[in-house]
């Protein structure tokens, strides 16, 4: 039997999806961008288009990208941005989860601070002093200071535990 080839209006829903792909690689770093082992060509297009300040250029280079992604098996790309895309979400829920944890243990002192250790099973002797070195600041910047240490060393071991 012949099989029927796909109508224009869908040709042109994949093109415009796989143009859509391609500006997203635009927005990845060098080294990500590398990990997807594009061919040379795609992968200095896409570098270019990163480059490109004017408007009607960048839409042009968007462009020229979508036509060397149909030459392209998209699926492992769209892999590799969905995994990107789930390590960001998972470190921006560490951040802000840290800046919780911060905010509670400078709020609510020790009372916080011997929770969030019963939370993350560990008696840990550097944020006792880091606390401390708060309550003792001298200055606005010395407070910033201390504040950023807590927040840092929260983060390391919020980290660690997952």
């Amino acid at each position: 039997m012949t099989e029927s080839k796909p109508s224009k209006s869908a040709r042109k829903r994949e093109q415009l999806a796989l143009q859509e792909l391609g500006e997203q690689l635009i927005a990845l770093s060098e080294a990500e961008l590398a990990s997807l082992s594009l061919d040379d060509r795609l992968h200095q297009v896409i570098r270019d288009a990163g480059q490109i300040k004017s408007h009607g250029a960048l839409r042009r280079q968007k462009q020229l990208i979508g036509k060397l992604m149909r030459d392209v098996d998209a699926d492992p790309i769209r892999t590799v941005l969905t995994k990107l895309r789930a390590d960001d979400m998972r470190d921006k829920l560490l951040f802000a989860k840290a800046e919780r944890w911060r905010d509670r243990i400078i709020n609510n002192g020790t009372a916080a601070l011997e929770e969030f250790e019963a939370d993350y099973g560990n008696q840990d002797i550097e944020l006792r002093p880091l606390l401390a070195g708060l309550e003792v600041a001298f200055s606005e910047k010395a407070e910033k200071t201390a504040r950023r240490r807590i927040f840092r060393h929260i983060h390391q071991i919020l980290k660690n535990s997952v």
